[in-house]
């Protein structure tokens, strides 16, 4: 058995999977046919802020989420969108992509540098308050 670390794992995700920049993501917010999807934790989106539009789904269930036969199902994962998904800096976002290709989402892609890119790049951010 080969044991990997994360960077690794993230290195190699990396290969197999579409990662955009965010000035670039951030042109593509309000682009019909995408969906920037969110995995960060939602105390992380209560402290930092938010993407607005984006869909939250907590990196725990996202292949649960994307599974059509899981009765977890998500109904927008079955839309014929392009989602682009992103974590705080990037690595989680890498590995969800991967997953998700590998579960057969056909148009996805990661924003590399994840949310701290995102604020650099000057992208819409929204205050997340707790419900």
């Amino acid at each position: 058995m080969v044991i990997k670390n994360i960077k690794q794992l993230c290195d190699e995700a990396e290969t197999e999977i579409e990662t955009i920049e965010a000035p670039q993501a951030v042109k593509l917010l309000d682009e019909e046919g995408t969906q920037i999807v969110d995995i960060r934790d939602i105390r992380e989106l209560w402290r930092e802020g938010a993407i607005p539009g984006a869909f939250h789904a907590p990196r725990g269930m996202l292949e649960f989420w994307i599974d059509p036969e899981s009765p977890y199902h998500k109904e927008i994962f079955a839309l014929d969108k392009k989602f682009i998904f992103f974590c705080a800096g990037g690595l989680r976002s890498a590995l969800a992509t991967k997953t998700a290709q590998d579960m057969g989402l056909k148009n996805v892609a990661h924003i590399s540098g994840g949310f701290s890119a995102w604020v650099e790049a000057g992208g819409t951010i929204e205050k997340k308050d707790k419900k």
